[in-house]
Formats: C-alpha cells, sequence, structure tokens
C-alpha cells in the first residue's frame, strides 16, 4: 500500500499515512491529536520549513497580517476551502507583521498573498482577498 508523509498540524511531527481517497480517522502517532483538523495551522520561523519541505500533501500558505481590512475578510473562506482538503492539502497562516522573514525571500508585495508549495517547492501563488470557491480551485489544480 502506499503511504504519505504529513506533518502533524499539533505537535510539527511527521507521520506516514496510507494513502486513500477518503480519510474518516488518522490520528499523529506521536501526540495522538488528529491529522484530519482542517483549522489552518499557523506557521512560526521554527515549523515553516518542517511544513514546506516534509508535507507530500500540497501545503497552502496565506501570508497576511492582522492589520489588513482584506486578509480579515479572506479568512472564513479560507477556513472554509480548509474543510474540504483534509489530508489532501494543508492549509497554513503566516502573519507577516510577526515573521518578515518568512515572506521576504517569497518577494511577498501585497497581501494577502496565498503560495501553494510541494515538495518544498512554490507551485503557484494567488495576490489579492479570494473568494472561497476561487481558493478551491485554486487548491484543486494541485491535488493528485
Amino acid at each position: 500500500m502506499s503511504t504519505i508523509h504529513v506533518v502533524c498540524p499539533r505537535c510539527n511531527k511527521v507521520n506516514r499515512v496510507p494513502l486513500k481517497e477518503h480519510y474518516t480517522k488518522a490520528d499523529c502517532g506521536y501526540c495522538h491529536h488528529s491529522l484530519l483538523d482542517s483549522h489552518p495551522v499557523e506557521l512560526t520561523p521554527e515549523t515553516f520549513w518542517i511544513h514546506i519541505e516534509k508535507n507530500d500533501i500540497p501545503v497552502v500558505v496565506d501570508f497576511w497580517a492582522p492589520w489588513c481590512g482584506p486578509c480579515r475578510m479572506m479568512a472564513p473562506a479560507f477556513e472554509n476551502a480548509a474543510k474540504r482538503f483534509l489530508l489532501k492539502a494543508r492549509f497554513a497562516k503566516v502573519n507577516t507583521e510577526l515573521f518578515q522573514e518568512l515572506a521576504s525571500p517569497f518577494g511577498i508585495r501585497g497581501i494577502p498573498t496565498i503560495i501553494i508549495f510541494k515538495n518544498g517547492k512554490e507551485l503557484e501563488r494567488a495576490s489579492g482577498a479570494l473568494p472561497e470557491e476561487q481558493i478551491v480551485q485554486l487548491v484543486a489544480r494541485h491535488i493528485g
């Protein structure tokens, strides 16, 4: 049976999970937290590259800031889109106000900016507040 590597959103440990079309249960082998948690992971300088490089699934990162109105408007759509991709993509957020060093290597000039990564490489990006369906379409292009 094929497996994929998935980083736990809580303890940041890498788990090997059987590759399936749909998942009803998948828990971290270390902290026992559900790997099906759809809430976007808050990335920090300590956890960013673990998630970007160690996940076999795409990682969809929202670069945002708390003072940004369009960022706050897009946040519910981003969270709802995440619910559609359980163990198919990991959704994450980077607060560029706190962690400018995570945004600057990617030339983030405006926020919100969504970047999709896979195997440590940028696949696609979109800037500006996107509605849920547009986020879903963007991510769906990189699944499977």
